[in-house]
């Protein structure tokens, strides 16, 4: 197609009519500037607009499309073959842009209901799916000039590599948030306070949830269930043994280390000061918030700050716990001597860790062993 040919014969059957590049212009609702490209043989004109331009300027189409006047049938059908070519490219420009478009829904599909959603809420996970299905077919629609089976294998790897980073992207929000798996096969919930999410490669098990000691375990290797899994009754992330262990120390005087202790323990949520009395290798504490004291929560927290204190700082002899109305004091004496299978937990003035989460954290969720120790242990006064 010879556009400068076509170009210069729309000029001349302007001025045949006597229109200026402006009359034309109006009368095909398109600019001046895109009749002048039109007769420099830039550009063709839009397929929508031959047929109105050619009875616009009195001449056939076919005419319109060879550039000259008394066109023979060769002409013709070559116009017609341009003509179909010109409509399929026209077609398949329009449809790509319709595929693109697909894809960029449904990237912000799947932005959006990571954005917005609760990982909790199911819907979340149900619009990043409708969102990703969006993507793929926009994306396996834009590859129609490969052969078939390049596009399936380049549609499939593309799939994957989507499926996996979501996937990897929900781990480390897990991981790192402390937070509910957003694509997970079922959820299994208990009569207590543990709900275990499952997913394809690994567990998470949600403990005490919707209380201040809400914590997560995430179970890479899939070993626990809700019976076996871990279970404290205060945040195992922030009081648990193994992050407790960093505040050894030999002296109750050094009191940044003490406060840091004291902050990571349980009761720090319900608001507290403390002093520290050197003198007397003691530690007072004055509770200055309302607390809850559902099953046994003080009873508990008592016994495990107490267990806590005096294995992590080895000259530390009291602990003072002042509540509103009420006061309870635990010596080293009455810890060693009476806590069961202190000398499990704490031997020759060093930590054992497993030997911490069976007699203490584990102990403590058996209501009896709390009431028969916490009567033999705190003195109230």
């Amino acid at each position: 197609m010879d556009t400068l040919k076509i170009g210069k014969f729309i000029a001349n059957m302007r001025k045949e009519k006597k229109m200026t590049q402006e009359d034309l212009a109006r009368v095909l609702g398109v600019s001046n500037k895109t009749i002048s490209r039109w007769e420099n043989g830039n550009y063709m004109p839009d397929l929508s607009l031959l047929k109105p331009l050619s009875e616009v300027l009195g001449v056939s189409l076919n005419e319109l499309l060879s550039g000259e006047k008394d066109i023979t049938v060769q002409k013709a059908n070559e116009n017609i073959s341009y003509i179909t070519n010109y409509s399929n490219l026209v077609i398949n420009k329009v449809l790509k842009n319709i595929y693109i478009t697909l894809m960029f829904l449904g990237l912000f599909l799947i932005i959006s209901a990571l954005i917005v959603t609760s990982p909790e809420s199911s819907w979340g996970s149900i619009y990043t799916a409708i969102g990703l299905c969006m993507f793929i077919m926009g994306f396996n629609r834009c590859l129609k000039k490969y052969k078939v089976i390049w596009q399936w294998v380049l549609t499939l790897g593309v799939t994957v590599l989507c499926v996996g980073f979501l996937l990897f992207f929900d781990y480390i929000n897990v991981v790192e948030n402390k937070s509910v798996p957003r694509f997970r096969l079922s959820v299994v919930y208990t009569s207590g306070d543990i709900i275990e999410y499952n997913t394809l490669f690994y567990k998470v098990f949600r403990i005490n949830h919707d209380t201040l000691n809400e914590y997560y375990i995430v179970d890479n290797l899939k070993k626990y269930n809700v019976s076996t899994v871990p279970k404290s009754p205060f945040n195992r992330n922030v009081s648990g043994i193994d992050n407790l262990v960093k505040y050894k120390s030999r002296y109750i005087g050094d009191n940044s280390n003490t406060g840091n202790l004291l902050n990571a323990l349980p009761l720090a949520s319900f608001g507290y000061v403390f002093e520290i009395d050197n003198t007397n290798l003691k530690v007072d504490y004055y509770m200055t918030d309302w607390y809850d004291n559902d099953d046994l929560y003080v009873e508990k927290a008592l016994l495990y700050n107490s267990v806590s204190l005096f294995g992590l700082i080895d000259n530390l002899d009291g602990i003072t716990y002042n509540f509103s109305g009420s006061s309870y004091y635990v010596s080293r004496n009455n810890i060693v001597e009476k806590y069961p299978n202190y000398s499990k937990v704490i031997k020759n003035r060093k930590i054992n860790k497993e030997g911490f989460n069976k007699y203490v954290e584990k102990a403590l969720n058996d209501n009896n062993f709390v009431l028969d120790n916490f009567v033999k242990i705190v003195q109230k006064s």
